[in-house]
């Protein structure tokens, strides 16, 4: 008996050398890369994913007839944005790829985030975009863990900049307030010992984990205010760590910058 695959596969490389060079063929063993059949969800082979521009426009499972295929083929070149050929240069189509999966990210679509980062990944291992991009998915997703794993992966050269550095300090706060007492629990202390600093600045490490940027930059600066000197001087540089991990731009950390510069030239 044929299997699916091999009945597919030389229908697909035909049609492919017919379009002589408007669309590319990628072939994936899933069985050496199993990550990629979990983010595409493949529950079962063959399964054909196409991209045009750097977003999925469509996607068949199992055998299918070489005239089907033609037309599967014909749908993918004629998505290609601007009426651009799908098969541009490799640089360009990760370039677009990358562009594609931010702004699913963006958007809050992790599925298909997730799909284009990894299919990038598996054109290139190394990419910086691609592995940061991962990386965000997967902490947005809530598994701090996985998305550490993917930076692990970052070339050694390229551990830096704003977005790299946000990412860890970021999955360091977040291990930080893992060890932390629940956050009711910290502010009854502080509510019933305000001069509690040990119990105030975990209070802000657990207000950042779970999102309450404000109230923890907030958190900070009353203990600053209340001890310059507590922890050699621990509460700012905290609120500094803070600034990295929620980036430049933020709206907590443009008003945390603020609380701060108040307090320090008062």
């Amino acid at each position: 008996m044929v299997r699916p695959c091999r009945q597919l596969t030389p229908n697909l490389e035909k049609v492919i050398n017919e379009k002589a060079g408007k669309i590319r063929l990628v072939k994936i063993n899933i069985d050496e890369n199993p990550g990629v059949a979990g983010q595409l969800g493949i529950q079962s082979i063959p399964a054909v994913f196409a991209f045009a521009g750097g977003r999925p426009v469509d996607a068949f499972l199992g055998a299918i007839p070489e005239s089907e295929v033609r037309r599967f083929a014909d749908k993918v070149i004629s998505s290609a944005p601007e009426g651009k050929p799908a098969a541009g240069s490799i640089e360009e189509e990760i370039k677009n790829a990358v562009e594609a999966a931010g702004e699913a990210l963006k958007l809050g679509d992790l599925n298909q985030a997730a799909q284009i980062y990894g299919m990038v990944l598996q054109h290139k291992p190394d990419h910086p975009g691609a592995i940061i991009g991962m990386a965000k998915v997967f902490f947005t997703a809530e598994d701090p863990e996985q998305a550490q794993a993917v930076l692990d992966t970052m070339p050694e050269a390229e551990r830096k900049g704003e977005e790299y550095n946000s990412l860890i300090q970021s999955l360091k706060l977040l291990g930080e307030a893992a060890e932390l007492s629940e956050t009711d629990e910290l502010a009854a202390e502080v509510e019933a010992d305000p001069d509690n600093h040990q119990a105030r600045f975990d209070l802000a490490v657990k207000y950042n984990a779970e999102g309450k940027r404000l109230e923890a930059a907030e958190a900070l600066v009353a203990l600053m205010k209340r001890d310059r000197t507590w922890n050699e001087d621990g509460a700012r540089k905290k609120l500094l760590e803070l600034f990295e991990a929620w980036g430049a731009k933020d709206p907590a950390t443009l008003k945390g910058r603020r609380l701060l510069s108040a307090l320090l030239f008062s």
